[in-house]
């Protein structure tokens, strides 16, 4: 297990180091003048070019990846000119908020979209199965862009149920604080959940046409002791699978459920650094979700171990 986990954090370098190149080239690709967009349209050519010397743009395509590179070794993100702030500063301000609204969507994803999927799994080709996927399919398939919107107009504009932006604060009391959440994570959780309830059935099919499955329902026991000790429990590794994705996909792709509802998280401030041209903060945001996202994958594959002891994380693939 050791010596799996280190190499897995060994094979973060090379990983990190290809999504480097890859932003850096591609924030050079957006078209506009950071300087310019900083400054605004009133400055002079003179602080223009002054600030275009301050943040390195006037060096070399090949110059100014060596100096991004050589930051990066150090783990230096970078300065934001148009925050006023060390890029790292933003992520530790931001990155809660987004774990906040992550964790919440998570929440909702797994009570309601498992417990689906092991219902449908118990009620195969019935109509509640069919109804269940169904509705997974629809889940899976409407943009967030749309729902959140949607959500925003019958629940706030119209109903006056929700705030229709913003985070909140936890100091005007609970029910305020989840009131700014509870739209913007189950707009964030529909595909989760739908993904959840597809994956569960699947896998709780398979488990309880096994043998032992029938054993122990010939013998008496009751059945959501079945189902729930020795069903579920066999059928939890490909749902852990998913977990680990849909962990690392809240964190890094809430861009679009941030921006409809204004929650101030690491997906705002991408959009809002893409906008100012603040190529050091797009670098250093997408930098950090890569070092979550595979930190969560490893978490994931060593739960693996913790639930099957038969799982041999070094076979090829990993989980064999």
């Amino acid at each position: 297990m050791g010596s799996f986990i280190l190499k897995r954090l060994v094979n973060l370098i090379p990983t990190l180091l290809v999504v480097g190149i890859i932003v850096f080239i591609i924030t050079r690709m957006i078209p506009g003048d950071p300087a310019s967009v900083m400054l605004g349209p009133q400055a002079s050519v003179e602080d223009v070019e002054n600030l275009r010397e301050e943040l390195g743009l006037n060096k070399s395509m090949p110059s100014q990846f060596i100096s991004y590179v050589g930051d990066l070794a150090q783990l230096n993100l970078g300065y934001s000119y148009s925050y006023s702030e060390s890029v790292i500063g933003l992520i530790l301000e931001r990155f809660p908020n987004t774990v906040i609204l992550a964790l919440a969507a998570l929440l909702i994803a797994v009570v309601i979209g498992i417990p689906a999927g092991i219902f449908a799994a118990r009620k195969q080709n019935t109509i509640i199965d069919y109804v269940v996927m169904l509705v997974s399919l629809v889940g899976v398939s409407m943009p967030i862009f749309w729902l959140g919107i949607m959500l925003v107009l019958f629940f706030s504009v119209n109903l006056g149920w929700f705030p229709a932006t913003g985070m909140g604060n936890i100091s005007d009391g609970l029910w305020t604080y989840l009131k700014h959440l509870i739209l913007p994570a189950f707009a964030l959780a529909t595909i989760p959940m739908a993904t959840f309830a597809r994956i569960t059935r699947s896998s709780m099919l398979e488990v309880i046409s096994q043998d032992y499955i029938k054993t122990a329902r010939s013998k008496g026991i009751k059945e959501y002791l079945v189902i729930g000790k020795h069903a579920f429990k066999n059928a939890l590794t490909p749902i852990l699978t998913v977990l680990g994705m849909q962990i690392s996909n809240l964190l890094g792709g809430a861009v679009l459920t941030e921006t409809i509802f204004s929650w101030p998280g690491m997906g705002r401030l991408i959009v809002d650094a893409i906008d100012k041209r603040d190529f050091v903060v797009v670098q250093g945001t997408v930098i950090f979700i890569a070092f979550i996202f595979v930190l969560v994958n490893l978490v994931v594959d060593v739960l693996y171990k913790v639930v099957n002891p038969k799982v041999n994380l070094e076979s090829d693939g990993g989980k064999k």
